[in-house]
């Protein structure tokens, strides 16, 4: 049989051959003016009303979420939050105390003062600030080893005179301070993209081994042994020693208090996992345990009859502010940078988290000094390294914590305890804070499961989480941390038809609703997340704010069809009463999956005006072309922010191709799962321009004026790229 020549392939076939100097000749090149670096101090030191307001609302991110303050839907929530919060930050600043050796009355002061700072400074409405079992565990490694348990401390002038408990404070809060003035100095040199060089495999790495650390530091209290403070290089294996050497010392009453705590605690919380979607606020289970067995410490007299060790004396009230120690500076400096680094990476880690969840924007280099100034604060009044606990977070979220009024509120709960009701807490076993400790490193211990899903999908990561881990239990969590960064920046540095940039070009064609994003490095966990705002500042909307504002929209139609309200008339809707939009309405969960018409007896045209006054972001682009040419590497935490933007586009209705992509990372998406029902391998395409002309058949455009009367040809189109740093 003859062979029928596809037309559009014919018609392609008549443009002309450009080289380079050809096409220069036809098209002439804009000659813009590229922005230098006086330019940019310039545009730094402009003053201007806007810009001092501007700089106002961002040193003080409480005027912005102030202004909306809804007083009716939000305060209710946030006042039972701050309660719930509150009594968890109590029981876990007396734990996570006991991690820096440190006297328990001082993890209370680190749950008031830094939350009053960041109240005021800090981006994210949800985080609850204090302390963090890895910082404390690493202020606690710096404290031992210049305040040691057997032997004199580390010749210091300021020591003086002190007891060993003060000198011990006196390290911790100098140490704190020094950790802060350098969160404050990062953010005021806008270098908050650090934490973009954390990749999730060296945090996930990092912070397995901070759990067997912690794990290890709280077997003395489990099994009720005296067993000195350890720091540096093979100091958990030294104190698995000492602790198996006095074994056969145990007591038995300790050990029963925290098999007990631990069974329940783990049981209930477990339960509370299972049914949250039931449950109104989550059972405060340590909570409830821990006024049990002091309620019974305190009627038995376990410290007494049993040998126990106890929480002991909790003076009421707070002690005046001190004086950072110079000399202390100079002994934790090289302690101080890795907890500056670390506190903020997680702060931040979680932030993001909540943030996107509700649809608001934090700050990288405000929540720096947010969190600098929050420590610098906290440790002159005696404070050890604050930052944020998963644990504490998801509890002021999930009891309905709205803003930052429920951290408030949680630090005046513990300001009360401090100054009325601290002495009731002097019987309670160390064991049930150790106990409570132990439990909450469940979802820290259970990351290790990623090692055999990272050694098959991708050993180069799989290596940076091994030595990572590795490194922080042989070496320590300072050094650890500096092996798998190492390795991580290590790997990452080794990785015609006519398209271009219609703002160096005169004439150039861009078919309506198209758009072409090129992305000129190597995609990975250090600019993921700037190629993904890169991608949707190119774009000019946020696809996932415009699925929950077309779902919620949805949600309302069916609800107003439900009630009469709505008329069907033609495909038009027609509504009877004008109705509000709730940033707050529906389950955010439900708001993210694909938009269901099921039920509806129209399909909805979202660029067209929706009934009853619902607003909806217009979307005027309906194909995006990725061009991966340059794409020589691609990571599994990448994979993870790449897949969620090409889901959200598609849940849209934006029909992404992605083009020229190397064989290696196509067979790496195959093997990693990265496929499913949604994002389908028929959306990569060999060349860009086969891509467009598959736009193009979906989608015509006007071909024969510019074949014929246009001023260019079809295969000079925009491909408008983005840097991806």
């Amino acid at each position: 049989l003859p062979l029928q020549p596809c037309t559009l392939c014919c018609r392609v076939s008549l443009w002309p051959v450009y080289s380079e100097d050809s096409f220069a000749e036809d098209y002439k090149k804009i000659d813009r003016k590229h922005r230098t670096t006086l330019d940019h101090v310039k545009a730094q030191f402009t003053c201007d009303t806007q810009r001092v307001k501007k700089t106002v609302c961002s040193l003080l991110p409480i005027i912005g979420w102030l202004r909306i303050y809804n007083i009716k839907k939000w305060l209710l929530g946030d006042i039972v939050s701050g309660i719930s919060t509150g009594l968890v930050a109590v029981l876990q600043g007396l734990a996570y105390c006991l991690l820096a050796s440190l006297p328990p009355r001082y993890g209370l002061f680190t749950a008031f003062f830094p939350v009053i700072i960041y109240f005021f400074l800090g981006t994210s409405r949800h985080i609850s600030v204090g302390a963090f079992p890895v910082l404390s565990l690493m202020v606690g490694a710096a404290v031992t080893r210049l305040v040691p348990d057997d032997g004199p401390p580390v010749n210091i002038t300021g020591f003086e005179g002190l007891t060993q408990d003060q000198q011990r404070v006196m390290v911790a809060a100098s140490a704190t301070f020094l950790m802060g003035i350098f969160q404050l100095a990062m953010g005021l040199l806008q270098v908050g993209f650090i934490v973009t060089y954390l990749s999730d495999t060296l945090i996930s790495g990092y912070t397995t081994a901070a759990a067997v650390h912690i794990l290890v530091s709280q077997l003395k209290f489990v099994f009720g042994l005296t067993v000195p403070g350890l720091s540096g290089p093979l100091s958990l294996i030294y104190t698995l020693e000492k602790v198996f050497v006095q074994i056969d010392k145990t007591n038995i009453a300790s050990l029963v208090i925290s098999i007990i705590v631990m069974v329940v605690v783990f049981i209930v919380k477990e339960l509370n996992e299972r049914f949250k979607a039931k449950l109104p606020v989550p059972i405060p289970i340590e909570v409830i345990m821990t006024i049990i067995i002091c309620g019974i410490s305190y009627a038995f007299q376990f410290d007494q009859k049993y040998q126990v060790e106890i929480v002991g004396d909790i003076p009421p009230g707070y002690e005046p502010p001190m004086a950072p120690n110079m000399e202390v500076f100079q002994q934790t400096v090289g302690d101080a940078f890795p907890m500056a680094i670390v506190g903020f990476a997680v702060a931040f880690s979680v932030a993001k988290v909540y943030a996107i969840k509700h649809e608001y924007h934090i700050d990288g280099n405000q929540e720096l000094i947010a969190l600098g100034l929050s420590n610098i604060f906290g440790a002159s009044f005696k404070c050890f390294a604050a930052s944020t606990a998963l644990s504490r977070t998801a509890v002021q979220e999930s009891t309905g914590g709205k803003t930052q009024i429920a951290g408030l509120l949680s630090a005046i709960i513990v300001m009360i305890v401090t100054l009325s009701i601290g002495f009731l807490l002097e019987p309670l076993p160390k064991a049930v804070l150790g106990a409570v400790v132990i439990v909450n490193l469940k979802g820290m211990l259970m990351q290790v499961r990623d090692v055999p899903y990272l050694w098959r999908k991708d050993p180069p990561d799989c290596m940076v989480w091994i030595l990572t881990f590795v490194g922080c239990l042989l070496l320590g969590m300072d050094f650890g941390v500096a092996v798998g960064l190492v390795r991580c920046l290590v790997r990452d540095i080794s990785g015609t038809d006519i398209y271009r940039d219609r703002k160096d070009y005169l004439n150039i064609f861009e078919p309506e609703g198209v758009k072409v994003f090129r992305i000129p490095s190597p995609i990975y966990f250090a600019n993921i997340d700037f190629f993904r705002n890169k991608l949707n500042e190119y774009l000019g909307f946020n696809p996932l704010r415009v699925l929950r504002k077309r779902n919620k929209a949805l949600q309302k139609i069916r609800k107003l069809l439900s009630k009469g309200e709505l008329q069907i008339k033609g495909l038009l809707l027609k509504g009877s009463m004008p109705i509000e939009e709730s940033e707050d309405e529906g389950n955010l969960e439900d708001l993210d999956q694909p938009i269901d018409f099921k039920d509806l007896p129209i399909q909805i045209n979202w660029n067209r005006e929706l009934p009853a006054n619902i607003i909806v972001p217009k979307v005027d682009v309906h194909s995006l072309i990725l061009d991966f040419a340059a794409v020589s590497f691609i990571d599994i935490s990448a994979l993870k922010g790449l897949k969620t933007t090409l889901k959200e586009l598609i849940r849209i209705e934006v029909e992404v191709y992605i083009v020229a992509c190397d064989m290696y990372i196509l067979e790496k998406l195959h093997s990693c799962k990265f496929f499913d029902s949604e994002i389908k391998s028929s959306m990569f395409f060999l060349t860009l321009h086969d891509a467009m002309l598959s736009v193009l058949e979906k989608d015509p455009v006007d071909l024969e004026h510019h074949m014929t009367g246009g001023d260019f040809p079809l295969d000079v189109l925009c491909a408008n790229s983005g840097a991806c740093h």
